[in-house]
């Protein structure tokens, strides 16, 4: 696909939280890029023909022996370059500067002085930098400082505490900045990298969502020629997004299966088979499988036990109606780039905190060939083409849901009379969230049904019935993510209707925790 993109960026991870920021907002100003992890090769580099190489952040310092090191040629190669907070030390430190701990660090909000005009901090508002009444705010996070400047550098912007905040070598153009303008807490941050991609590297915007559409719907008709492709719909975002552009490039040969397993939110089943068969007529197979996946979740408790028996039950169910299809060579998923980063990046394998449920997972003797259409997109993105290609807002806007469903909502074993007392729990809440326009200004809401019961009274009697838990955050990525701090006046509404609509709960509490160190899910 990034043949299609004739100005892109490459972008070297040195384990940033906030690397993936940097390639959103290069997507959002128009420009194609990727991530790799610092090691990677100088050929490949080559071979990828960046206008431009930004190198990330990271949380390791130039100083210690097994600093992540990038291959200095990268600075000969002709390309601008701009460093970000580490990845302005490494070139400093590997241009032949000097770089030591600094003995005021600085976290945070910090004003930023201008020392020089540059192209990189061109078109800034109000002059911003230009004196103590117009600073130009950015948020710097770093413990080392360069002491000694490499030969051919000039300092073109100091802070209070960091006299080197930014760098430039200009006949090489190549560029550093001690603080981060990806993240919202540097205001300019966004005028700052387009001037790198727009002024110093020369990029023509060309990232579009109509471009990947096109793009994406001629490599599906390449890839795929004649042949029959097979996609499990969820009903999610990304498996109707992945469904809509296949059925835009290749009609018919796509089916679609669609699995009840008895987990589902309210009257998911029918409004998803409404919209794809009723409105966009796909071809679409609905396979009603409750009875054995709840069968099979009889007693179980623990939250991987859960996700290990619904993912091997799925794969069950999906491969059987694939075989029904027959003459099927390609399997449709719904991955993203982020999890793409994630196989490739800086930081390698991580720890299982939980068993992703994924359709990936499918038998190696299906020998199906996988196909990927969202594989370069961000979550932001795969929504905006999914608004292009005429999917309602109750698609495009719902909120994410994770594959085990309501079963992983249900702390403890899951039966019918819990599922069933949830399932109308996380409809009102849904209900209340857009009624007082709250949804879209979240990232998730929902209920959790809590493993213990507690005392009411609900007129003259004693009630011992279940508490519920409410979880809303907000969030750009899912990486992190914060409580919402939702009017009370809604929680009060939310506590309400649950208590006095739904029988079985007593009582509702709010869960105020953040991610890290919580996740938000709490199975």
């Amino acid at each position: 696909m990034r043949q299609a993109y004739k100005d892109r960026i490459l972008i070297l991870d040195f384990g940033s939280q906030t690397t993936q920021l940097i390639a959103r907002r290069a997507r959002e100003a128009g420009v194609y890029c990727e991530i790799y992890p610092y090691t990677m090769d100088l050929s490949e580099i080559r071979k990828f023909a960046p206008k431009g190489i930004i190198l990330s952040g990271g949380p390791s310092s130039v100083t210690e022996k097994d600093a992540p090191m990038s291959d200095t040629r990268l600075f000969d190669l002709g390309i601008p370059v701009l460093g970000i907070c580490y990845g302005m030390q490494l070139m400093a430190y590997q241009l032949g500067g000097e770089v030591c701990s600094s003995e005021t660090r600085e976290y945070g909000r910090t004003c930023l002085d201008l020392l020089e005009t540059s192209d990189l901090f061109a078109s800034l508002d109000k002059e911003a930098g230009s004196s103590d009444s117009n600073p130009l705010m950015v948020w710097m996070s770093h413990g080392d400082r360069i002491e000694r400047l490499p030969s051919g550098f000039e300092v073109i912007a100091s802070s209070k505490n960091t006299p080197v905040a930014a760098i430039r070598n200009k006949e090489k153009k190549l560029y550093g900045v001690q603080f981060h303008p990806e993240v919202v807490h540097t205001p300019q941050g966004g005028v700052i990298l387009r001037n790198f991609l727009f002024n110093i590297c020369g990029c023509v915007p060309g990232w579009t969502v109509r471009a990947f559409i096109e793009n994406t719907i001629r490599d599906i008709r390449e890839t795929v020629g004649d042949k029959r492709v097979v996609c499990a719909m969820s009903g999610g975002v990304d498996s109707s997004v992945v469904a809509m552009l296949l059925h835009r490039a290749i009609g018919d040969r796509l089916t679609s299966i669609f699995i009840d397993n008895g987990l589902l939110r309210k009257d998911e089943a029918r409004e998803v088979r409404s919209i794809f068969c009723d409105h966009f007529k796909l071809n679409l197979r609905y396979v009603d499988a409750s009875e054995i996946f709840l069968e099979r979740l009889t007693g179980v408790a623990d939250p991987e036990a859960k996700r290990k028996i619904i993912g091997r039950t799925f794969i069950e169910v999906f491969e059987k109606e694939a075989r029904r299809i027959g003459d099927v060579e390609f399997l449709a998923q719904g991955t993203l780039y982020p999890d793409v980063i994630e196989s490739v990046s800086f930081k390698g394998p991580s720890a299982t905190i939980k068993t992703h449920h994924n359709v990936g997972g499918l038998p190696d003797n299906m020998r199906l060939k996988l196909i990927e259409p969202l594989r370069e997109l961000f979550k932001d993105e795969v929504r905006r083409v999914g608004r292009e290609l005429g999917l309602p807002s109750s698609i495009i806007d719902r909120h994410p849901f994770p594959g085990p469903g309501l079963a992983i909502r249900i702390l403890g074993p899951v039966t019918r009379k819990n599922l069933a007392i949830l399932r109308e729990a996380d409809a009102i809440v849904t209900e209340e969230l857009i009624k007082h326009d709250y949804y879209n200004r979240v990232w998730q809401g929902f209920a959790v049904l809590l493993p213990i019961r507690s005392v009411g009274v609900m007129g003259d009697e004693r009630t011992y019935e279940h508490v519920v838990g409410l979880r809303i955050v907000e969030s750009l990525d899912a990486m992190t993510a914060d409580w919402s701090r939702i009017p009370y006046s809604i929680l009060a509404d939310i506590s309400n209707r649950l208590i006095n609509e739904v029988k079985g709960i007593n009582r509702v509490v709010y869960d105020i925790s953040s991610k890290p160190p919580s996740t938000i899910e709490w199975e």
